[in-house]
């Protein structure tokens, strides 16, 4: 998995570069999709609280995987629309919806191209389906160089946007 560090500068860098097309995205949207673009890793809390500790509780069977998931992501996208939704009407729970959204996606995209030993990726599409496309990879997780690049594009972005 790429860092978060990547993660959050390329959604940084996506938000101010599609504030240029839409004017309605402001600084708090480019926010709320770096925002989303850490939701799929939130299925790191299997670090503190281990699926076994869930199931145990409930007593029946769970995971944490789905989180980093087009479904599970898209859950915890809804579920946060919900919760801080910017006002009352729907045209801002709209607006928030789309950046957490877009941020989400960037994240599972850029995890779609690592470099895995099976040459396959995992099963983004779920629960849609659970195919897991053959793709080659770009990059390692452990490799240094889009942490690099992404920050190099969001100095480039901040400094183009003054």
């Amino acid at each position: 998995m790429a860092d978060l560090l990547t993660h959050v500068l390329v959604a940084y860098t996506l938000g101010i570069v599609l504030s240029w097309k839409y004017r309605w995205i402001k600084s708090h949207h480019v926010t709320m999709m770096m925002v989303g673009a850490a939701i799929p890793d939130l299925v790191r809390i299997r670090l503190l609280i281990p699926s076994h500790a869930i199931e145990d509780l409930l007593g029946i069977p769970f995971s944490w995987d789905p989180i980093h998931t087009l479904g599970g992501s898209i859950l915890i996208v809804l579920i946060l629309t919900m919760l801080f939704k910017e006002d009352a009407n729907s045209e801002g729970s709209k607006r928030l919806f789309l950046v957490l959204f877009a941020g989400m996606v960037s994240h599972l995209f850029l995890d779609a191209l690592l470099i895995t030993a099976s040459g396959h990726t995992y099963a983004i599409f779920w629960p849609l389906t659970d195919y897991r496309p053959v793709i080659s990879g770009v990059y390692l997780s452990t490799d240094v160089l889009p942490a690099v690049i992404s920050f190099i594009a969001a100095a480039s972005v901040r400094l183009i946007d003054r």
